[in-house]
């Protein structure tokens, strides 16, 4: 564990410290005979619990910032809440359990549901951020191969027929669906095939194969309009 764990322990573990020292001095003969008391003082340390273990919950990405500060806003208005009703339960220390236990284990409750469909959303969110990032990473990726393929076409004709197609692939909706993985592995192992053949500087091969691009890129987009 090195430094700035140790820290960061010591910063989470100040406030049970406190607050246990308090509980224990000015609690404790109402705390040994009530129950209500003892019901309040775990949902306190489940709030704050819940509080340092929100990071753990938080998904990775680009949006992390943004999922966390939700996540941290709902545990840390649980924590809050939860422990100015607990504190109010144990000073008033009511002889019967019932209501302590019923109140806040509603609270906890509620923020149980608030919670998890949070995390529901920002599971959605990530899925469709990461789905966008692929789907953009597939014409800008291919556009970039064609376009650093333009200066290595020799023959007048057959760099015309590669830049139409760079722009027509460039110009292409990026949005994609699952039913054209597909067509767009073919278009991506045809221009692999186009590098090759202006490799050896085959002008009958790289036209050809242009236009392969071609009609798989249009029928690609076309196929895309479909799903609309």
């Amino acid at each position: 564990m090195n430094k700035k764990n140790i820290l960061w322990a010591i910063l989470n573990l100040i406030f049970l410290v406190i607050f246990n020292i308090i509980f224990f001095m000015l609690g404790k003969e109402s705390a040994g005979q009530n129950a209500s008391v003892w019901i309040s003082y775990g949902f306190i340390h489940f709030a704050y619990l819940m509080l340092l273990f929100t990071p753990k919950l938080i998904r990775e990405g680009k949006s992390a910032a943004v999922f966390g500060f939700s996540i941290y806003s709902i545990s840390g208005a649980y924590f809050l809440l939860e422990f100015f009703t607990g504190v109010i339960f144990i000073l008033i220390s009511p002889e019967s359990y019932k209501a302590a236990l019923i109140i806040q284990l509603c609270i906890a409750g509620f923020y149980g549901i608030l919670l998890v469909s949070n995390l529901l959303a920002n599971e959605y969110t990530a899925d469709s951020q990461e789905k966008r990032q692929h789907q953009i990473s597939y014409i800008r990726d291919a556009s970039a191969q064609l376009k650093g393929l333009l200066d290595k076409v020799s023959d007048k004709e057959a760099a015309k027929k590669v830049e139409q197609v760079y722009d027509t692939l460039n110009s292409s909706p990026v949005k994609s669906y699952p039913e054209l993985a597909q067509k767009e592995n073919n278009i991506l192992q045809t221009i692999n095939e186009l590098k090759h053949a202006i490799s050896i500087g085959n002008k009958e091969e790289v036209i050809s194969l242009a236009n392969s691009l071609l009609l798989l890129i249009n029928e690609r987009n076309t196929l895309l309009k479909s799903f609309h």
